[in-house]
């Protein structure tokens, strides 16, 4: 749910309840959700209050399937690095961190959704963060399982490194702190898999 230049055409096409969510999400990632009124959704998806709240019960609903549609392009991207690299997990896991780093532009100048929506929603009540806590939960278990398979000595290890990394990278591509992340982020992961990679048998 990118937008594009050539949104107004586009969206004008799309069903009543896209057309609200893709509003939503302009405005969610540009001016932050607590800004964001339903007033103002409903002007960006020329439709109205009451059409919204048909679709969505309310406003913390419609930001729950926002991030939830965003947790959903993550987790299409394990599925992605499985299908083009099958019984390769170190392979697969390398193709997550290029995920990652080709969409560190975006996040210069928009921000992490998931991070930026956690500082927002300090209440993890809340079913927005309790969707960003399951989809946390979901890609931590998918990545260990990657380690796993890759046959590294301390799978639980590597995979808490690899997740910091790629939240960290993340957060210092938001605030500027380090230069060519997407470059660094790739030789980091590598340099990791390498140093966690059982050693080869020994030859005779």
């Amino acid at each position: 749910m990118t937008a594009t230049a050539g949104r107004p055409s586009r969206v004008a096409k799309l069903p009543p309840r896209e057309r609200i969510l893709d509003a939503a999400e302009e405005l969610f990632r540009s001016e932050g959700i607590r800004r964001v009124g339903v007033q103002a959704i409903a002007e960006k998806a020329e439709t109205t209050k009451m059409a919204i709240y048909r679709h969505f019960e309310t406003k913390d609903e419609l930001v729950a399937e926002w991030l939830r549609i965003v947790a959903a392009e993550y987790q299409a991207a394990f599925d992605r690095v499985e299908a083009e690299h099958p019984d390769r997990p170190r392979e697969q896991i390398l193709g997550l961190a290029r995920f990652i780093a080709d969409g560190l532009p975006a996040v210069s100048h928009r921000g992490c959704p998931f991070i930026n929506s956690i500082a927002e929603l300090p209440d993890r009540a809340h079913p927005a963060r309790q969707v960003i806590e399951r989809h946390k939960e979901r890609q931590a278990r998918r990545l260990l399982d990657l380690c796993a398979r890759a046959g590294l000595p301390d799978p639980e290890q590597t995979a808490a490194e690899i997740t910091f990394l790629l939240e960290g990278a993340q957060v210092s591509t938001q605030n500027g702190s380090v230069d060519r992340p997407g470059e660094r982020l790739l030789r980091i992961v590598e340099a990791i898999l390498d140093r966690a990679a059982p050693p080869a048998p020994p030859t005779r």
